[in-house]
């Protein structure tokens, strides 16, 4: 998978839990359900999400490198390879 499938697919999943925010916005470095202002329900929907989509396990001892949008589409690209 492309470095720009997997922020595509990202940029897809956060826009069905954040439809409002302007992925062109926002800091990509800072903490995620800051800048998407979501909840950990939110959270773990779009973890679930992106696991399904990739047929990837996210286990909850990986969230703390899923913190950002970067994080986690650099989790992503690592998992996905």
């Amino acid at each position: 998978m492309s470095p720009a499938n997997l922020r595509e697919a990202l940029i897809k999943h956060l826009g069905r839990i954040a439809p409002e925010i302007d992925i062109d916005t926002i800091d990509t470095k800072a903490d995620l359900r800051d800048e998407f202002d979501i909840d950990s329900i939110d959270f773990l929907n779009l973890v679930t999400a992106l696991g399904r989509e990739f047929s990837l396990p996210m286990p909850e001892a990986d969230y703390d490198q899923m913190q950002s949008f970067d994080s986690l589409l650099t989790y992503l690209e690592n998992h996905t390879a």
